[in-house]
């Protein structure tokens, strides 16, 4: 991160414009129409075309958008949307709700201009907005998402997803894997650097050194490895290690009471040990308001914790409320 102090106004936030042929644009327009994001430094690295349609599509009469070469020609203020434009897609030649090479190409040069300035301290944290898989493999970037991308393009080796929302907060051993390889490759050693990462993100997010759960990943946690070994053999010695460390963490608890407890105050977050153990929980309480925090970085990323929409794309009948809440807490942390 640049010198600027967390959360001050002299933060600038890069918002990813995503797959433009899927709900980004519309989004990351209606949530600059809430005070909280217009009245901070936010700029939109993408493509200027894509979001003047997009613009005139919803009519938006309370601000103007501005294209820009450079953050250095930037025109702060709840007047005025900058768009860093790349020129990716060419005038016309947009394709609004479908799978395409072109949309997934365009998504993933967005990210890479945000990672670069990101690392050369001219913006201080970036929002994505979505992009879909299926064409950033159509345009030759197989990466299995976001968290993968920034990961490999940034040199950072332990990283993992916070899924955060006031309600629940998820971080994940493993993401976007095969599930029997999710179980097959689990490790204490990435247990220990979750709980780790989990501790340190929590904090600046809360304040406070929060207080950790983590999940089993068998049934009962394993009724001491009557349902397995997992739990004995890695997510145990795990836990230990981080209490001697200092951290406040327990388990492993039950992943079928879990998250109850951690809804009703008793934890801060839950450490889940695949993907749709955390996610699906999350997402049933928090599908419009959960963040998906991409940590271990060297600069804070947030992003919507849904995908590109398809479906109601370029209708102007998406929801920002995902994407209002993922700026919002980039500002906070930025």
């Amino acid at each position: 991160m640049s010198e600027r102090k967390k959360g001050k106004p002299g933060a600038v936030i890069g918002i990813t414009m995503g797959d433009p042929s899927g709900i980004g644009p519309e989004i990351i327009l209606k949530s600059f129409q809430n005070k909280e994001i217009s009245n901070n430094r936010v700029v939109v690295i993408g493509d200027f075309s894509v979001m003047q349609s997009a613009y005139d599509l919803l009519g938006i009469i309370s601000y103007k958008i501005k294209s820009i070469k450079s953050i250095r020609e930037c025109s702060f203020g709840p007047e005025i949307l900058n768009v860093l434009n790349l020129n990716l897609i060419k005038p016309g030649k947009l394709q609004p709700s479908k799978v395409n090479k072109a949309s997934g190409a365009a998504a993933f040069e967005c990210l890479r201009k945000a990672i670069d300035l990101a690392m050369n301290h001219e913006i201080d944290a970036i929002a994505t907005a979505p992009l879909n898989k299926e064409a950033l493999h159509l345009a030759g970037h197989k990466y299995a998402g976001h968290t993968e991308i920034l990961a490999d393009l940034t040199g950072t080796k332990d990283y993992a997803m916070l899924l955060y929302d006031k309600k629940l907060s998820v971080i994940h051993v493993s993401t976007h894997i095969p599930l029997l390889e999710a179980v097959t490759g689990l490790k204490k050693e990435r247990i220990e650097k979750v709980i780790e990462l989990a501790g340190s993100s929590m904090k600046r997010i809360l304040g406070r050194s929060p207080r950790i759960a983590v999940a089993g990943l068998n049934p009962h946690s394993g009724e001491n490895g009557l349902f397995g070994d997992e739990e004995t053999r890695d997510i145990i010695p795990a836990i230990i290690n981080m209490k001697l460390k200092g951290l406040n963490v327990e388990g492993p608890v039950p992943p079928d009471t879990i998250f109850l407890k951690a809804v009703n105050g008793m934890y801060d977050v839950v450490v889940a040990m695949y993907h749709d153990q955390g996610h699906i929980p999350l997402k049933l309480l928090g599908f419009n308001t959960g963040v998906n925090i991409t940590v271990g970085l060297p600069f804070i990323r947030t992003s919507v914790d849904h995908g590109t929409a398809f479906e109601i794309a370029w209708t102007g009948n998406a929801s920002e409320n995902s994407m209002v809440e993922a700026v919002k807490l980039a500002i906070k942390l930025g």
